[in-house]
Formats: structure tokens, C-alpha cells, sequence
């Protein structure tokens, strides 16, 4: 029996005046603390080579607190303010593997607003949770249910651009299980007028979140645009723009949820290209339609449920020939244009669209590589 999966739920939750001045208050200090240990590490490391431990800059915080300009830091939770060091100990191990860029300064318009806080930082009992530096609990809207007698081990507080609270339970669900082993295994081929083209032959549309609101978006833009900088009137008007964002993004990742919840529930083995997205989004043609198929969102969902229910998924070289490569003899069609959607090959005389028999070498590929 493997170990209990530890899983998040997040929720929609209310804050009185009183709750989101303390949290806003929060947000800022976990961000000013992030960005002082940041600058402190890299000056530490261009002066005297030293790389720094998060035990440093946790003796830096406490030493923040007693300065006078920073006296403010008291006000509110220290959870939060150790949390934050301790995920910038985590950038800076990734940036040292290279696994990761360098960690980034947080910027106060462009980063996520949260707070991370541990049990010591929130209390839980009869279903209510009550954080840190507050007296009455949080209205929650609990959309779903939690999994039966889970005591949460993590909260984190955020606030998006549109202005909408969550909370983010972590709790362990013993509901989650390996699924009954299946002989089936695909290859999946990502594209654009196909969101995923499957080696079976079954294609999933392209739903083009962003173009269905591309209309609504430019009106609310347009209208941004012409509003005084600074002004109370320009932020109600990028609040209106954030909405149309975030109604575009909650659609996009609730499809792709039940499109990956399914392809790992019928298949043992899921195999995919190793995408270069970052680079792909350099192309100013495709970057727009690139970023709203969310290919590494759809990666990222397709691993940790794989890990969730015993699947295994399988990332082929992204110069693996998979589309001018022929299925059926293995013959490479060099001759092959990016306006070919159905091609015969010379070889063998096999038709293939050209999806399909990408999906079917990736999956060829993927099943050697084991």
C-alpha cells in the first residue's frame, strides 16, 4: 500500500473589509521579505561567492522586524514571512540543478498575491477555518466537499487579478488510488486545429477559448486604454479586463481537466513530445494560438494524475521525425511542407492524415524508450 496522496482543494471565499485589509497587508509583506532576502542572496554571492541557506535569510527576517523603517513586519503573521523564504530556497536549489531560471523579483502588479500558511498559522475545527491575526473564521464557499475527516496541513490565501478570493486546502485523500491496470496505451500528437490528435484516430477540437471572447476582450481594452493613468476609473476598467481573462482561463483549464482525467482513466502508458513551448511562443504567427491550447498546462495535469492512478506517461524527443516519418514502413518523407494535412508515401503507398500518423510514431517511440 503506497503512501496516502496529499491533494488541494480550492475554494471561492468572501473576506469582510477587516479581512482582506490584514490579508492585502500580508500579501505585501510576504512580498517585500521575498524580494530583500532575493537581493540580499545575490549581493551576498557577487561580494563574497556565498550562496546562502535559508536559515540566513530566516536570521535576516528577525533581524528586518527590529528595524525601524520595517517595524511593520510584525503586524502580521510570520508563517507567511518564513514560507516565503523557504520557497525561495526551493528557486534557488532548482536554479543550482538547473532545472529552473534564476529566481525573479515579485512584482507588486505582475505576481501572484498569496500567503502560505502552515498548522501553526490557521485553525481548523468543526469545518471552519480561522487564520492567523483574525478573529472570525473565513466565509467559505465549499463548491465540493472535502474528503471525509480531512484535517488540512497547508492553507494558502490568494487573490487574483480579477479581484476573486481563494482558499487552497492541502489535505490527504485516501480516495485516490491506483486504477485497475489496462492493456491500452497512446501516443498523442498536440496541434492547433486539433487540440490532441490521437493514435487511435480520434481527434479532440481546438475550442479557441480566447477567440470566442476575442471580441469582448479588445472592447474591454479599448476601453482601459482611455482612462486617465492612476486614476479610479482606469481600475475599475482593468478589473473588467482581468474578468474576461479569468473567464477564459477557468474555461480552458476545466477542459482540459476532463480531457486528461479521461485519456489517463483508459490508458495504461500516454506518450507525448517533448515540447519546446518557450521557444515555440518566439514564432508571433502562432505565439496567440500557441499560448491558448496551453500544451504544458495539459503535460503538467497529464503527470501528476498518471502518478495519482498507476499510469506512466513517456516524453519522446521533440526531433524525433514523427510527422514525416511513414507509420507503416518507417520510409522518411523529407519532402513533406507544413500545408500537407494528408500524405501517401512513396515507400509502401500508405495514406496517412498527418496527425494521425504523427500520434502513431510518437507512441512507437515512446513504447522503444521502455
Amino acid at each position: 500500500m503506497g503512501d496516502v496522496v496529499k491533494r488541494a482543494f480550492k475554494y471561492r471565499f468572501c473576506p469582510t473589509p477587516e479581512q482582506a485589509e490584514q490579508l492585502n497587508r500580508t500579501f505585501g509583506c510576504v512580498r517585500l521579505v521575498y524580494n530583500r532576502a532575493l537581493d540580499a542572496r545575490t549581493r551576498a554571492w557577487a561580494v563574497d561567492r556565498q550562496r546562502g541557506t535559508y536559515v540566513q535569510t530566516s536570521a535576516w527576517l528577525t533581524e528586518w522586524k527590529r528595524t525601524e523603517g520595517l517595524a511593520f513586519l510584525i503586524e502580521v503573521s510570520s508563517v507567511p514571512l518564513q514560507q516565503t523564504l523557504r520557497h525561495l530556497q526551493a528557486g534557488f536549489a532548482a536554479f543550482w540543478d538547473k532545472r529552473a531560471r534564476y529566481p525573479r523579483f515579485k512584482s507588486k502588479r505582475k505576481s501572484r498575491a498569496a500567503a502560505e500558511c502552515t498548522r501553526s498559522a490557521f485553525r481548523w475545527r468543526d469545518g471552519q477555518l480561522t487564520l492567523a491575526k483574525m478573529d472570525a473564521p473565513l466565509e467559505i464557499v465549499w463548491s465540493r466537499p472535502l474528503p471525509e475527516g480531512a484535517k488540512p496541513s497547508t492553507v494558502t490565501v490568494s487573490r487574483d487579478a480579477a479581484g476573486r478570493w481563494f482558499v487552497s486546502l492541502l489535505v490527504e485523500d485516501p480516495t485516490v488510488k491506483p486504477l485497475p491496470p489496462v492493456d491500452a496505451a497512446v501516443g498523442l500528437d498536440a496541434g492547433i486545429t486539433s487540440l490532441l490528435t490521437l493514435s487511435t484516430g480520434e481527434k479532440f477540437a481546438n475550442p479557441r477559448h480566447e477567440r470566442a471572447d476575442r471580441r469582448k476582450l479588445a472592447k474591454v481594452q479599448r476601453n482601459l486604454s482611455r482612462k486617465e493613468k492612476g486614476s479610479a476609473n482606469r481600475a475599475k476598467a482593468r478589473l473588467k479586463v482581468a474578468r474576461v481573462h479569468a473567464r477564459i482561463a477557468d474555461r480552458r483549464r476545466d477542459h482540459l481537466h476532463k480531457l486528461t482525467t479521461r485519456l489517463v482513466r483508459e490508458n495504461q502508458t500516454v506518450v507525448i513530445e517533448d515540447l519546446s513551448v518557450r521557444n515555440m511562443l518566439r514564432n508571433h504567427c502562432l505565439a496567440r494560438v500557441i499560448s491558448d491550447a496551453a500544451w504544458s498546462q495539459m503535460r503538467s495535469l497529464l503527470e501528476y494524475k498518471a502518478a495519482w492512478y498507476g499510469r506512466t506517461v513517456i516524453a519522446v524527443d521533440r526531433w524525433h521525425p514523427s510527422t514525416k516519418t511513414c507509420s507503416a514502413c518507417g520510409r522518411i518523407n523529407t519532402a513533406m511542407t507544413l500545408g500537407v494535412r494528408a500524405w501517401t508515401c512513396p515507400g509502401c503507398e500508405a495514406v496517412h492524415d498527418r496527425d494521425v500518423n504523427a500520434a502513431k510514431n510518437i507512441l512507437a517511440a515512446g513504447l522503444a524508450e521502455r
